[in-house]
């Protein structure tokens, strides 16, 4: 499995992302750690290194996420697959409330508790940039349309 990407893939990635962490919609120019592009499905689960596998992501998000593909969701003891940037619409998982990511499906709970999007160090990282004015950024507001 090929696992370089060109820069020409990379610069796609991220412009279709629109710079945002496609995860938890952060800016990456609002983070000190900068943007990651990752696959959706690891390579060592098979995942291709092309367009419709990577994400563009913030630091926390990819090292959270790391070659995972899910989780149990504790009310049904089911694994189920986390939110896929270029299949799922994140505003049918999610819901922002002030800084908080707000899980609405299964899908986004284990998504959400994995990826770690309401630690403390996360959601004061967002309550700053709100009171700044930087969240959620302008791109983010699409995404979070229903």
């Amino acid at each position: 499995m090929n696992h370089y990407s060109s820069e020409a893939l990379r610069r796609l990635v991220i412009t279709r992302a629109g710079n945002l962490c496609e995860y938890c919609l952060l800016d990456i120019a609002d983070t000190f750690l900068g943007g990651e592009v990752d696959h959706i499905v690891s390579i060592k689960h098979g995942g291709a290194t092309e367009a419709e596998n990577l994400a563009y992501t913030c630091q926390p998000c990819n090292r959270n996420k790391g070659s995972d593909l899910g989780s149990i969701y504790w009310p049904s003891g089911q694994l189920v697959r986390f939110f896929h940037p270029r299949t799922d619409h994140w505003a049918d998982h999610f819901a922002l409330h002030g800084a908080l990511i707000y899980p609405l499906t299964a899908i986004g709970e284990v998504t959400t508790r994995i990826l770690d999007f309401n630690s403390e160090e996360r959601l004061q990282e967002r309550h700053g940039l709100i009171a700044q004015g930087r969240y959620p950024p302008p791109a983010a507001m699409v995404r979070m349309s229903t």
